[in-house]
């Protein structure tokens, strides 16, 4: 909980250089005698927000659904399936790689008997990523030809079946009623 608080507030300090032109280019009231108006100050608080809001909401349904359902659900959207695919390897790969580079730490780290100077760990280090960008290209090969040996065209299926129940139909009516209140109260 702590890095996910830490990761959205790094965010919403890393969004505000995006608004800040908002904030002199924006015309409108002055704010204490300064370049900054009013208006803009609103039109850049809006516009982090509404980023902020955006990343708490794909973390959430990242978090919560599992990731098949959110590749069949970008398909059922209309979603290119290359695009579906490209993002489903995607993730696929850096997980195989963040594995792969844990693998040569821990067998770097077994074997390793003595302290190593600071020059030996920077060589160290820059041959362990190149055998890592090796083994996972070669590995990226592999599964590639092992894809195709089985038959894989582009699409992507997978054995759930998708239908509403009863709490999806309450879940879809509560959050309608909560986003026209939210309209709403925002005019």
């Amino acid at each position: 909980m702590r890095w996910e608080w830490r990761s959205r507030r790094r965010f919403l300090f890393e969004s505000w250089p995006l608004a800040l032109p908002a904030l002199f280019l924006t015309p409108g009231t002055s704010l204490y005698g300064l370049p900054i108006t009013v208006q803009g100050v609103r039109t850049a608080s809006f516009l982090v927000m509404r980023a902020e809001t955006a990343a708490t909401l794909m973390l959430l349904l990242a978090y919560t659904t599992p990731w098949t359902h959110i590749l069949k659900a970008l398909r059922i959207f209309r979603v290119p399936v290359v695009f579906v695919v490209i993002l489903g390897m995607t993730c696929r790969y850096i997980l195989l790689m963040l594995e792969t580079a844990h693998e040569m730490f821990e067998s770097r780290k077994s074997r390793t008997v003595n302290r190593m100077t600071p020059a030996e760990n920077r060589r160290l280090a820059i041959a362990s990523s190149g055998v890592l960008l090796h083994k996972t290209l070669h590995m990226s090969n592999e599964v590639y030809m092992a894809m195709q040996a089985r038959g894989f065209r582009g699409e992507v299926y997978i054995l759930d079946d998708f239908e509403m129940q009863a709490r999806d139909w309450f879940a879809l009516a509560t959050f309608a009623v909560l986003a026209t209140v939210a309209i709403l109260l925002g005019r």
